[in-house]
């Protein structure tokens, strides 16, 4: 079996105060690497500040012979990433990995979506990401070796009403680590995107009002945030050194690759198209391979496994 071990090695965890980040910093120590705990400590809709939630995740870490350091900077803001990243080099004197976990959520169905809201979730969410990511460049570029994780969502993957600035920035990142990866592969920096699908801060909103989102509940309830985290584990590790640009979706004991835009089917007309012709051939073409019109929670057909 494969040895996957983070000694010697340092990570910056974003949003580790609780829920995924929490079980991922929790257990990238329990692997070997020290780890900062990044955590401003936020409502869910990134209001209010406590520093209390990190230092939960710092007795986790430490009561199980953990090296780790709190950091309650926030990502969205420029110099404060740059922090957060120094943090790492103050306590442990370098930095290997970097995962993008913290997040906010500001919902409301797109018609009725206020300007502050999009804007608040693509800060935290899409600038956070490239924020600490960027910081921690020219360090892994230095050193030859990196690794990013970067949490996506089946909202950005497939779509979720009522989530245009969260799915919009959730999209976003996957280009942008796919862009890292190929920026900077050639310096042996890996980039990787993780949709996890698990019960937390970010999905325990869910309103419980009909007897169908109230079996959806029940099913996320299942999906805690630990099971997310040995993969999160694994892609920091050198153990993952061949994986780079890919995107994975955890949904309890299941693993999913998931896909990347590419060309489904084309056609061609020698005359060039109209917009008649278009209608008459191009769109009857294509129409069996449209993709539908489906959100994320209806997207799985099957319980969790």
């Amino acid at each position: 079996m494969a040895s996957v071990d983070l000694s010697g090695k340092v990570a910056v965890v974003t949003g580790s105060g609780g829920g995924i980040g929490r079980a991922v910093a929790v257990a990238m120590a329990q692997a070997g690497a020290s780890v900062v705990i990044n955590d401003v400590g936020a409502s869910l809709q990134g209001e209010g500040l406590s520093g209390s939630p990190a230092q939960e995740t710092l007795a986790l870490i430490e009561a199980a012979g953990g090296r780790a350091a709190i950091n309650t900077d926030s990502v969205s803001e420029w110099a404060s990433a740059q922090r957060i990243v120094q943090c790492a080099l103050d306590n442990f004197g370098r930095i290997d990995i970097v995962v993008n976990n913290a997040g906010i959520l500001r919902d409301s169905i797109f018609h009725k979506m206020d300007p502050n809201d999009w804007r608040a979730v693509i800060d935290v969410h899409l600038h956070g990401t490239f924020n600490v990511s960027r910081a921690a460049a020219e360090h892994f570029r230095k050193q030859e070796s990196g690794a990013y994780v970067h949490m996506t969502s089946g909202s950005g993957l497939i779509g979720m009403v009522g989530q245009a600035n969260y799915s919009a920035a959730k999209l976003g990142i996957t280009a942008l680590s796919k862009v890292i990866a190929l920026d900077m592969g050639r310096y042996n920096v890996r980039s990787n995107c993780i949709a996890p699908i698990a019960w937390s801060r970010m999905t325990n909103s869910i309103p419980e009002d009909t007897p169908e989102k109230k079996a959806l509940v029940d099913k996320l309830k299942k999906m805690t945030p630990e099971k997310n985290a040995p993969l999160a584990v694994f892609l920091a590790s050198d153990a993952a050194k061949h994986v780079n640009a890919q995107i994975f979706a955890v949904r309890l004991h299941e693993i999913y690759l998931m896909s990347q835009s590419r060309m489904l089917r084309s056609v061609h007309r020698a005359e060039g198209w109209t917009p008649e012709s278009i209608a008459d051939h191009a769109m009857p073409a294509f129409q069996s391979s449209f993709m539908s019109l489906q959100s994320s929670s209806q997207h799985y057909a099957w319980d969790p496994i």
